[in-house]
């Protein structure tokens, strides 16, 4: 809505434009009367829409040509003053001042016009019969108001409608010549009622309407009222009204109803309480309400807006299978102006075994975005309606922030619940079906059903009893890491195939440029451990370069079988990210080197004994 509102009054001369200005003013007819008025600024606290007004004269004897044409320019309304004693003034509407306004203006962006007739005191009849020719002619014009300057009459109705004009105008919602509402005002009323109808039955029952009533203008509406409202529908729609519910067409039908009758602020206030702006576009500041990330912070989803999207998952999933298939899930964007997931999804997260987004899954890809992209994820939120759905200020009352990093570094504590991996490794160490198999896919059920690939996976593990999101990036061969944010991470997972030397050798390297000094846990994996084992290139073993580097020993992995995978490993990723101040030794690596060291210690021992006592019997 427009943060002031600048309202011009053209017209003939001795009209009474300012008059009408002065009247205004001084709440009395004025006995004398400058030329032109100076220009007034009406306070937001005194206007009905707490709106500042500026109120602009203007005089054919004092004015140039260019100087109206600057004050058209600036103004937001245009009030034509006209005498209804005097035909030719009338005349004037149609063959001079429209024209001087609007003329060579596209349909869409001319100015709103209120044609007022003045001296009203000085005439029995009304003007109107002349006047709505005028009106049906020029789309523009939002109302015509009779008035008198003399006795006051209409005059604070006439700046009044003037300001709404502005505040409310008609022409974003509503095409007088086909008397429709315009497209983009029925997709905007179509996404509220979608939103709006929260059984999902296409149906508005009395109570979703109440909620709706409550959330636009404060309160509900009486039974009797709800009941008259739906009997006007009812009369004046063949299908507005099913099952004693509001129908989508009976919910535009009232709404193209509240315009005709000149209620334009209804359906503004409706529109502008569900984020829209003055060209029925969601505004910056509904989509992207303020929210501070500061370095080093991660963004999760909160109870509230898991529950908010469980809410919504249900009440999508028509056939109450547990899953959303696509006809649900494209059901569930319908209220977002594109697809926010392409089919990597089905790559990204746990589907069902008919390959169906299940509520696990939908959550998963839920608390991938809001850990990527919070600014997009407020955005969706936003065009989900969660501020008016869950009755909160902004969605970002949806999300926490964590504390950061380094805070958790020195407290020896985390609480964190969601984790970033990134996976690194050489072309063709088994990157991609590394992560497949975190969403419980074999090798075999990865070459069944391909699909379509995603550097994303992310599931849930158990940690020491609590469930935490872990996400799984592959990292490229081609990346560059050129600057922190490339490296960042809670864990790193390197792998290598156990059957190619070559390929432990790219890990050790990265390992060594970009992560042995940094405080990432790094965990090493050797994959495709179902193949024979190569003899590695001259140099430490991964198991002696990892005990030099004091990381714990490397996992073996493989998702060769034909069950579900082992999800050792990535509890074993899932643990190092939740503890990052533990270092390998304290997480347990100690205890192997420790085992392996006491049992060459021990073969020593006796192989020496065995040694003596061979000797004796000689």
């Amino acid at each position: 809505m427009k943060r002031d509102v600048r309202i011009l009054l053209l017209g003939d001369a001795q009209v009474g434009k300012t008059s009408l200005i002065m009247a205004l003013v001084g709440e009395e007819f004025p006995e004398e009367v400058p030329p032109r008025a100076e220009e007034i600024t009406i306070p937001a606290d005194v206007t009905p829409e707490k709106v500042p007004t500026h109120i602009v004269d203007y005089s054919e004897s004092e004015q140039t040509e260019d100087e109206l044409q600057e004050e058209i320019s600036k103004a937001n309304v245009v009030c034509v003053v006209y005498d209804v004693t005097k035909e030719a003034t009338i005349e004037k509407i149609r063959s001079k001042w429209i024209p001087m306004v609007n003329g060579g203006a596209e349909k869409g962006a001319r100015i709103p016009i209120i044609l007022v007739g003045n001296k009203s005191d000085l005439q029995m009849g009304s003007s109107m019969d002349v006047i709505l020719p005028i009106m049906n002619q020029f789309s523009e014009i939002e109302t015509c108001v009779e008035c008198s300057a003399k006795n006051l009459k209409n005059i604070s109705e006439l700046f009044y409608y003037a300001q709404k004009a502005v505040l409310h105008p008609t022409a974003p919602l509503y095409d007088p010549e086909e008397k429709q509402l315009k497209p983009a005002c029925a997709r905007a009323l179509t996404r509220i009622f979608n939103l709006s109808d929260q059984d999902n039955n296409q149906i508005l029952s009395d109570d979703e309407l109440n909620y709706f009533q409550k959330s636009c203008f404060g309160n509900p509406l009486a039974p009797q009222a709800l009941e008259d409202v739906k009997m006007v529908v009812w009369k004046n729609t063949t299908d507005g009204v099913q099952d004693n519910g509001l129908t989508l067409n009976g919910f535009l039908f009232l709404n193209t109803l509240f315009i005709q009758r000149g209620r334009h602020e209804t359906t503004w206030t409706i529109l502008r309480r569900f984020g829209y702006d003055d060209e029925l576009e969601l505004t910056d500041d509904y989509l992207h309400p303020q929210f501070r990330l500061p370095p080093g912070c991660s963004t999760e989803l909160n109870h509230l807006g898991y529950q908010f999207l469980q809410r919504l998952f249900e009440k999508h999933d028509k056939d109450q299978d547990g899953a959303l298939s696509p006809a649900e899930l494209q059901n569930f964007f319908s209220v977002f102006p594109c697809m926010p997931w392409g089919p990597e999804l089905y790559n990204t997260v746990c589907t069902t075994d008919k390959g169906l987004l299940s509520l696990h899954g939908f959550l998963c890809q839920w608390t991938l975005m809001a850990y990527l992209d919070v600014r997009h994820c407020l955005a969706c939120l936003g065009y989900l309606g969660y501020p008016i759905l869950s009755e909160q200020d902004s969605q970002t009352q949806a999300l926490t922030v964590t504390r950061e990093k380094r805070i958790d570094l020195e407290k020896g504590q985390t609480q964190r619940n969601v984790f970033l991996c990134k996976v690194l490794g050489a072309r063709g160490a088994g990157k991609s079906a590394f992560l497949q198999a975190f969403l419980g896919r074999s090798l075999v059920a990865q070459r069944e059903n391909p699909g379509e690939p995603s550097l994303y996976a992310v599931n849930t593990v158990q940690v020491n009893g609590q469930e935490k999101y872990l996400i799984l990036f592959e990292v490229g061969t081609d990346a560059t890491f050129l600057k922190p944010s490339d490296t960042a991470c809670d864990v790193a997972c390197f792998i290598y195939d156990l059957s190619e030397p070559r390929s432990f050798s790219y890990c050790a390297s990265i390992y060594k440029q970009h992560y042995m000094d940094s405080q990432i846990p790094c965990v090493f994996v050797a994959s495709k451990t179902d193949l024979p084992e190569a003899s590695h290139q001259p140099g430490l073993s991964p198991a002696e370069f990892c005990y030099k580097h004091c990381l714990p020993p490397p996992f073996l992995f493989s998702c060769h079988g034909q069950g579900p995978p082992s999800t050792a490993v990535y509890t074993k990723l899932a643990t190092a990210a939740t503890f990052p101040h533990l270092n390998a030794v304290e997480l347990g690596a100690v205890s192997f080197w420790l085992r392996v060291a006491l049992g060459a210690a021990v073969t020593a021992l006796v192989g020496f004994t065995l040694y003596r006592v061979l000797g004796k019997n000689k």
